[in-house]
């Protein structure tokens, strides 16, 4: 592999992408890796990426190893401005042509550039039949693109040893439950089995108003539910398989491999508890989602199924800034609908990443029908993206936003204005918690 020495995850990002569509796997790890730990994944090369930021760490030249740089492994930098560190090989000023990176990966390294969708597949069967073996897992399916290629990934090795969990969380999308039931149960005959939680989460998130303690309480909910439900399958279940993303992983991880999360904990990676019972199995954990979606296609995972926009892990709990409660979840899934029904009707769905809605905890004065109204906003987020770690937001045109507006104000109760988010990534997130 090629490992990617990160000093700035954004350039670290781009990076990566850039040698996988040379067909050379990459992957990244934080600038407080020791020479034992980098030596021990055995890359073919080295690039240390970025600029470290002064405001995150002032101790950069302390942290990192020197001692990488003997290890008679090529290494370069890229955008990295590190004046007193001195290379093997050579600087490359930026990632944004393929020439020189090119050269350093093929001429340099030696990388075969071999790193296939088809090469992937045939590696991760392999090790999910090395790592199961004979044994039960379960899945948590939520109908999105990575819980589906998981789980069809891990079926065309255990087959019914597999047992899928979907759990209505009551935080999903507009019938979200009886379309997994269609697609799932129904179309790919998986050995599925649908657990109506509602009330434990609404319990769980009474009175919660911080987002990282939405994540990680969801998180804990969903190992209890999967705990409690296998007690009730016959034989025993060791193996938790989830959809969790490389995105997800390095979102979840602090910049320098130390300390405190880096941006915000995702229930499958920061949010699970520490004492989990079950042996985790993440085939996708090293893909970004467009990878996943190419693997899925490949697995034969209908279109309409891999198309579909993000959805958060905590769901719609985390597109209601502020307490969550039965009320806030009626008004935020009705308007997201819209949004995503008027985004269909446009033809854009498929031209954006993501696009819904989020509901705020403040209100506005309004009128309807001549009275006046004290009711709360709904913002509508659409963004365009390649991975989800940085986005650009949508110019979408004013006839649609206008639709949108109208049908959210006029059909949903509780609402009385509608904004539209135009932040990027960075400085936003693309979930508002």
């Amino acid at each position: 592999m090629l490992l990617i020495v990160s000093f700035d995850l954004q350039i670290s990002m781009a990076l990566a992408r850039k040698a996988r569509g040379l067909h050379v796997y990459s992957q990244i790890v934080p600038y407080s890796i020791r020479k034992e730990e980098l030596e021990a994944l055995k890359p073919k090369g080295i690039i240390l990426s970025g600029y470290p930021d002064p405001k995150v760490s002032s101790n950069v030249s302390d942290v990192f190893d020197r001692e990488i740089f003997d290890l008679g492994i090529p290494v370069a930098g890229v955008n990295c401005g590190l004046p007193d560190f001195t290379y093997p090989n050579y600087i490359m000023g930026s990632c944004e042509g393929d020439k020189e990176l090119s050269h350093f990966l093929f001429d340099t390294c030696g990388f075969p550039g071999n790193w296939t969708t088809e090469n992937f597949i045939a590696r991760s069967l392999r090790e999910i039949k090395s790592e199961i073996g004979n044994n039960r897992a379960i899945c948590g399916l939520s109908g999105g693109v990575d819980s589906s290629v998981a789980s069809v990934l891990v079926q065309k090795v255990i087959g019914n040893r597999l047992t899928c969990i979907f759990v209505d969380t009551g935080l999903l999308r507009k019938n979200e439950a009886s379309d997994v039931k269609l697609i799932f149960g129904e179309g790919f005959k998986m050995n599925l089995r649908i657990v109506d939680a509602k009330a434990r989460f609404l319990q769980t998130l009474k009175g919660v108003t911080d987002p990282e303690e939405k994540r990680k309480r969801i998180g804990s909910e969903f190992i209890k539910v999967f705990e409690d439900e296998v007690i009730k399958l016959e034989g025993n279940t060791d193996f938790l398989v989830q959809g969790t993303l490389y995105s997800d992983v390095l979102e979840s991880t602090s910049g320098t491999g130390i300390g405190e999360t880096r941006v915000k904990s995702h229930h499958n990676v920061g949010g699970l508890p520490d004492n989990i019972r079950f042996k985790l199995i993440e085939p996708l954990r090293y893909l970004f989602k467009d990878e996943v979606r190419e693997v899925g296609e490949k697995l034969g995972i209908p279109g309409h199924v891999l198309k579909r926009h993000p959805f958060p892990g905590p769901g719609l709990g985390v597109r209601i800034v502020g307490e969550v409660n039965q009320e806030s979840l009626d008004i935020v899934r009705e308007a997201n609908a819209i949004v995503e029904e008027e985004i269909g009707n446009a033809g854009l769905y498929n031209e954006l990443w993501q696009a819904f809605a989020v509901l705020l905890n403040v209100r506005s004065v309004g009128v309807t029908s001549g009275m006046r109204t004290y009711e709360r906003p709904i913002v509508i987020r659409a963004v365009n993206s390649s991975d989800g770690m940085t986005c650009n937001w949508a110019e979408l045109p004013h006839s649609v936003l206008e639709k949108i507006s109208s049908r959210i104000t006029y059909e949903v109760q509780g609402v009385n204005r509608v904004v539209y988010d135009i932040t990027s990534k960075p400085p936003g997130t693309i979930e508002w918690e």
